[in-house]
Parts: structure tokens; C-alpha cells; sequence
């Protein structure tokens, strides 16, 4: 688990969490300092003979020249008044920084995630399922909060345990061993039987926790299709019985939790009850002798019972969340890409040399592809549904590193060094667009500081910005969710626009209208053709009308691709 967490939290994160452990041995100090004091002023309160007969009660007597005994107890008093406010305030502000260490990694480590899920190579971005990422970056990063206090809860409460321990032994080592055999022996009973409940009901909250998530994506990205299907009744049913599995694991955890308090308090009374009758029976007379002795157990069972609660309650929690550690420490060494800035140009050409790529071993899509595509060239992919299309041209753009074989650009490989450069000439428009709940300005900017005259720029040269500006309320105009508010058409040329914004020297369109209809996606096209005009024009499609006028079409069959001449030939579908 050390491990696991050194490469979990940042150097701040691992330095806060030095300070907070030495402060813990602090804090313990202190706890046990508390409860020594505790014995001599019982003792000198119900004798006030020992002032004189105690050296050290003596010397302090005479020290600040006491007027009486009365005055001595009193100032003694008000001493260990002050002492436990100091403690308290102490406490409190160990209390606010542990808080603030196990939230702030939390917020740090969700901040972490989502900057390193950004940077996943895009092929191993699609095989995740968006809601477990989504889950892991907001709701496991907070559980992963609590687990962390129960880390520090178990450490500062055992330095405390050990400190009021020792004092315990150093006043009476018989009654210390046996009480700590009989706690001691009852506390494992406790952790072989509810920690094993708790760990089990902690594996099932992350399991239906992940379903929650799942079920919410999908039935809300399908809200239309559940609408018309009228399987709405059904479809709640299921998503009470994952949610209600959800609580009964929280609420296993919740109940079993309260068992060692109860458990273990009830236990060490039960014991000083015990031995304070067996005292009795023994001598056959009253306890004033040894009432300061007794005042004294009594005290560090108060304090050491919660302590040890706490370290059991902490070490559940730490079984009950040990899914989310695993999850964190798993999605934390997710690969990356480690890009590097070095410029690269696009003024002649892009060489694709022997390009092999495949997403299962053995079981190439592409084999020793070779292509040449000169700048401002107009060209399509065509061929069946999954014969290779897309994934040809995410490799063209970086997207993709291929198995096998190199790309060039302008006689420069491509490479981790300058491939991010490549990819910013590029704008893309996919054939599924996804348009965030804002405002079509920071649709088409997605995320970036927009520059107002270029937004107006590529909406015009979209088509769009009259519409906007005479129907709607310009570049502001909400879009609503995915687009919710406008029409496919409207949804297209946004995405254009957006493609342009960043004035890429290369467009590529995948399948980007083959959702319109046929009067729509002409009229679209030759707009397109239009704004292409000075770029190079990269289009996935199967329809004839797409492609009509491309200067190059290449047919994608059995990994290989297969250059078909535009003019007086027939591209088959």
C-alpha cells in the first residue's frame, strides 16, 4: 500500500503528509501528558497531606510562595484547565489539517486524472467506457478522501494508543497486560468478522456504484429512443434494483461500523467495573487508597477505547474503500503520450510507407499500406463498413501510431517529437457531433480563450451567422445539450466552423453527412469544396454524390488500398 501511494500523491501531497504524522506524535504526546496530570491532582485534591510529603508538589509550593493549601489545588486546577483548552484547540486544528491534506490530494488526484485521460493515446482512449471515467475522476477521487483520513486517523490514533499505553504500564503492568488480553483478542475477533463483512460490502458498492454510472449515460444519451419506446417503467425498475444494491452495501457498512465502538467501549467498562469490585472484595474496604490509581484507568480507558475505535473503525473503512485505492492506483499508470513541441511543415507532401495496423494481434486492418498525398489534393476513402476507412485516416492525422511501417512529412519522419504539430493543421468534422450545453462561440473555440472577429469569420464562411444573428442571438446562442436546439443541418455547420476555426491546412470529413438528407448534404458539400479550396481535403464517405469532386478516390478492401482515377470511372460503394 506505501508504494501504491508514493505514486499516487504528489511531492506536496507526500510532504503535508510527513508533517501531519509528526504532528500526530505531538498530538499523542500531549493526549498523554493530559491523562498523567490527571492522577496527582486527584491525588493531592483528596489529600492535601501529600503538599508536604511529596517532594515535587513541595517544591512547586514553595516556588510561588502558596499562601495556603486551598490556593495551591485551586492554581493546580485552573493549570489542567488551560492544558485541555490548549489540547482541544490543538486537536481541532489537527483536525482542519487533515481534512484539508486528504480533500486537497483528493482534488489535486482528480485534477491528475482527468490531465492524464486527456493525454491517453487515443487508442487506448477507446476502449474505456466514458462513465467509469467519468466515476473514477469525481466520485472515486472523493471516496479516495476518506481513505486517506483513514490512513492518518489510524496512524495518529496509534501514536496515541502507544503513548497512553506505555504510561499504563509504567503505573501498573499486571492490570495493563490484562486488559490488553482481553481487548486485545476481542478486537481481532472483531476485524476476522465485520472487517471481512465490510471489505465484501465495499467491493459491491464500487461494482454497482460503476452500473449506477453506466445506466445514467446511457439511458440519458438515449433519451429520445427510451421516449418513443415507452419502456420507461422498465427501465426505472432496473435502475432502483442497481441503485437499491448500492445502498444496501453503504448501509452494511454504516451498521457493521458502530459494532466495535459499542463493542469494545462497553468491554473495557465492564472491565474497570470488574476490577474495582474484585479490589473491594479482596481488601474488604473502601478504594481511597487506591482512587487516584483507579481515576487514572478510568481516564485512559475514556481516551484509549475512542482511539481504539477509531483505529478499528478507520481500518474498516480502509477495507470498505480498498476498491477505490486499487481503482486509483490502477487509473493512475494509465499510459500517456509524451509529446514533444518541434515544429513541422505541410508544403508538398505526406508519405505513408508500409503501414500495417491492426487492434487485435495477428489480425492486421491494414497490411504495408503505402500513400502519397500531395498538399491541397482533394481525395476519399470509400469501401465497405469497417474495412478500414477511418482508421487509415486517423493514422494520416496522428491519431493512430501505426504497428508497423513510417509516415513523413515533407521527408521528416513523424514522430513523438513533432507529431502534435501535425495534428493541429488539422480540422476535423466526424460524422456523430457532440456540441456541449454553451453557447456556440464556445462550441466552436471548445475550451480555448475565443477570439470574437474569428468566430463571426468561420460562422460566415459556414453559412451560418446570418441565421444566427437574424433568428437567434448570434455566436451566444445556447445549443442546449449535444445540440439539443438546432437542427442536424445547423449541427453541421458549427462543426465546421469549428474545424476552420483553428485555420487547419487540412479538413477531413468522416462520414460527416451521411445523417443529412440529400438536398442537404449537396448543398453542404459544395460549401465545403468551397471553403477547401486552398486546403487539403481528406473525405471518408460511401455516397457517390460526396466524393463527386475529388481528384483522387482509393477503395479500402482486404487491408490494402487500391487507387481508383476520379474521371470517367465509377467509385463503387
Amino acid at each position: 500500500m506505501i508504494n501504491k501511494l508514493k505514486k499516487i500523491l504528489s511531492f506536496k501531497d507526500k510532504l503535508f503528509f510527513s508533517y501531519l504524522v509528526f504532528f500526530s506524535v505531538i498530538v499523542s504526546l500531549i493526549e498523554t501528558v493530559g491523562i498523567s496530570l490527571i492522577m496527582p491532582f486527584v491525588a493531592v485534591a483528596s489529600d492535601f497531606t501529600v503538599i508536604e510529603t511529596n517532594k515535587y508538589y513541595n517544591y512547586f509550593y514553595k516556588l510561588f510562595n502558596f499562601e495556603n493549601k486551598i490556593n495551591f489545588i485551586l492554581a493546580f486546577g485552573f493549570c489542567l484547565l488551560a492544558f485541555y483548552t490548549l489540547r482541544s484547540l490543538i486537536n481541532v486544528f489537527y483536525s482542519y489539517a487533515m481534512a484539508k491534506f486528504s480533500y486537497g490530494a483528493s482534488c489535486r488526484l482528480s485534477a491528475n486524472l482527468f490531465n492524464k485521460y486527456m493525454k491517453m493515446p487515443y487508442r487506448n482512449f477507446i476502449d474505456k467506457n466514458s462513465g467509469d471515467l467519468t466515476k473514477t475522476i469525481t466520485t472515486e477521487t472523493l471516496f479516495f478522501a476518506l481513505f486517506l483520513q483513514a490512513v492518518l486517523l489510524i496512524l495518529s490514533e496509534a501514536f496515541v494508543l502507544i503513548s497512553i499505553y506505555s504510561l499504563m504500564l509504567y503505573v501498573n503492568w499486571r492490570v495493563s497486560l490484562a486488559l490488553t488480553l482481553v481487548l486485545g483478542l476481542n478486537g481481532l475477533l472483531l476485524i476476522g468478522t465485520i472487517s471481512k463483512k465490510i471489505k465484501t460490502s465495499g467491493d459491491d458498492r464500487a461494482s454497482f456504484h460503476k452500473k449506477i454510472y453506466e445506466m445514467i449515460n446511457s439511458s440519458f444519451g438515449n433519451f429520445k429512443i427510451i421516449k418513443l419506446k415507452s419502456n420507461i417503467e422498465s427501465i426505472s425498475d432496473k435502475f432502483f434494483k442497481i441503485s437499491n444494491a448500492f445502498k444496501k452495501a453503504n448501509v452494511t457498512n454504516t451498521g457493521l461500523s458502530a459494532v466495535p465502538r459499542l463493542f469494545l467501549e462497553g468491554l473495557g467498562f465492564c472491565i474497570i467495573i470488574s476490577v474495582t469490585m474484585f479490589v473491594i472484595y479482596k481488601s474488604q474496604t473502601d478504594i481511597s487508597g487506591i482512587l487516584p490509581l483507579i481515576s487514572m484507568f478510568i481516564l485512559a480507558l475514556y481516551r484509549l477505547l475512542p482511539s481504539a475505535n477509531r483505529i478499528m473503525t478507520s481500518y474498516n473503512q480502509l477495507m470498505f474503500y480498498n476498491k477505490t485505492f486499487d481503482i486509483i492506483s490502477s487509473e493512475i499508470n494509465q499510459p500517456q503520450e509524451n509529446l514533444k513541441r518541434n515544429s513541422i511543415t505541410f508544403e508538398k507532401e505526406i508519405k505513408l510507407k508500409n503501414i500495417t495496423f491492426g487492434y487485435l494481434q495477428n489480425k492486421p486492418i491494414l497490411n504495408k499500406v503505402n500513400l502519397i498525398i500531395t498538399k491541397g489534393e482533394k481525395i476519399a476513402f470509400t469501401g465497405r463498413s469497417g474495412s478500414g476507412k477511418s482508421t487509415l485516416v486517423d493514422i494520416i492525422i496522428g491519431l493512430y501510431k501505426p504497428q508497423k511501417g513510417e509516415i513523413f512529412a515533407d521527408d521528416i519522419k513523424i514522430t513523438d517529437s513533432n507529431i502534435a504539430a501535425l495534428r493541429k493543421q488539422v480540422g476535423y468534422i466526424p460524422q456523430s457531433i457532440y456540441l456541449f450545453d454553451g453557447t456556440v462561440a464556445e462550441n466552436i473555440a471548445l475550451g480555448e480563450i475565443y477570439d470574437e472577429e474569428r468566430v463571426k469569420e468561420v460562422l460566415k464562411q459556414a453559412k451560418i451567422l446570418d441565421f444566427l444573428q437574424k433568428e437567434q442571438n448570434g455566436m451566444n446562442t445556447q445549443v442546449g445539450e449535444n445540440g439539443i436546439k438546432l437542427s442536424g443541418g445547423q449541427k453541421q455547420r458549427i462543426a465546421i466552423a469549428r474545424a476552420l476555426y483553428s485555420n487547419p491546412t487540412i479538413l477531413v470529413l468522416d462520414e460527416a453527412t451521411s445523417a443529412l438528407d440529400d438536398a442537404m448534404e449537396t448543398k453542404i458539400m459544395e460549401e465545403i469544396y468551397d471553403i477547401a479550396a486552398n486546403k487539403t481535403l481528406i473525405i471518408i464517405a460511401h455516397r457517390l454524390s460526396t466524393i463527386a469532386k475529388c481528384q483522387k478516390v482509393y477503395k479500402i478492401d482486404n487491408c490494402s488500398v487500391e487507387l481508383i482515377k476520379q474521371k470517367n470511372k465509377d467509385v463503387p460503394d
